[in-house]
């Protein structure tokens, strides 16, 4: 087993996730922008994504769109590495070389997020806050933030609220792990169904289709806790409106979603929701795309191109 684990093509793949994941991560940034401020601003209007992002360059500059690039990146490629190692080593390991199946593709996916979601909450609660720090709210509630840096957040987060707040809404992406396991589910049935069971490199254009379909059914589904995530991560929810501070993850959860209905009604849950599948959609197409295109290269390289293809 530990030679699937630890092997190049677990390694290979994380890598091609990686790279694939920051380049596309990096085009279609200013659209996460749009997705982030209109689930944690309860104030500001629902419109669409091009008006939510022209008004945030009128106000806010050019460059606004491109906050918290940085460390969302440094996240992203710390998170994508561990999800994609974790989720090849982890199918090797299991398969040994046997054909997958959807359920087998689920549970080995929820595995792997799992992992990933306990090793890079923090880089996520921080880069939320840099990405978020200085923007115009029209909610006058939330407090203004000031950190020079990653390292400076680390450190004023731990300072201010504890090392425990670095994993804010830890149990909602442990709950939203379902989200990359559906994703990656539905992305290998849908290989698998086009290779029909021929070992072949796919188009270009049926890799983006796929990646594209696979991470829009993902995201809707699981939309909601998404909302919930963010505002946890943000860490300027009210805690006031539930009914004690030692309620348990799921009851604020639950406290957070029920409070959103009743005050903006169900399409509440579902505020940004054109923005996060603009921006995902196209982020995953072209992640997929690169990640196979980078990762079948370099199993050719390595003369291990028609078993890569067999085994998926």
């Amino acid at each position: 087993m530990s030679s699937e684990v630890f092997s190049y093509r677990s390694l290979v793949h994380a890598l091609s996730g990686a790279v694939g994941s920051v380049t596309a991560m990096t085009v279609f940034f200013p659209l996460d922008t749009a997705r982030l401020r209109l689930q944690v601003d309860e104030n500001r209007k629902a419109k669409s994504t091009p008006a939510i992002l022209a008004e945030i360059v009128k106000e806010e500059g050019l460059l606004a769109p491109y906050r918290g690039w940085f460390p969302v990146i440094c996240s992203l490629c710390c998170s994508n590495f561990v999800y994609f190692y974790c989720f090849h080593s982890l199918k090797a390991s299991w398969l040994k070389g046997n054909q997958s199946a959807a359920s087998t593709d689920l549970i080995i996916g929820i595995a792997a997020g799992v992992v990933n979601v306990l090793v890079t909450t923090p880089l996520w609660v921080v880069n939320t806050r840099l990405k978020l720090q200085g923007s115009k709210f029209r909610n006058a509630d939330i407090r203004p933030t000031n950190y020079s840096g990653i390292l400076d957040a680390f450190v004023q987060i731990i300072r201010d609220e504890g090392v425990g707040a670095l994993w804010n809404g830890t149990f909602p992406s442990l709950l939203l792990v379902l989200n990359p396991a559906i994703q990656f589910m539905i992305y290998e049935g849908l290989k698998r169904q086009l290779r029909r069971g021929v070992p072949r490199e796919l188009s270009a254009a049926e890799v983006f289709i796929i990646g594209a379909v696979a991470k829009a059914v993902a995201t809707t589904v699981t939309y909601p806790l998404q909302t919930i995530q963010s505002i946890l991560r943000f860490g300027q929810f009210n805690e006031s409106t539930c009914e004690s501070k030692l309620l348990s993850s799921l009851r604020i959860i639950k406290c957070l979603l029920v409070n959103r209905a009743r005050k903006y009604g169900m399409l509440g849950l579902f505020k940004g929701l054109e923005a996060k599948l603009l921006q995902t959609v196209l982020t995953a197409a072209l992640m997929f795309l690169l990640y196979e295109k980078i990762s079948s290269c370099t199993f050719r390289v390595m003369g291990l191109s028609n078993n890569h293809y067999k085994k998926h």
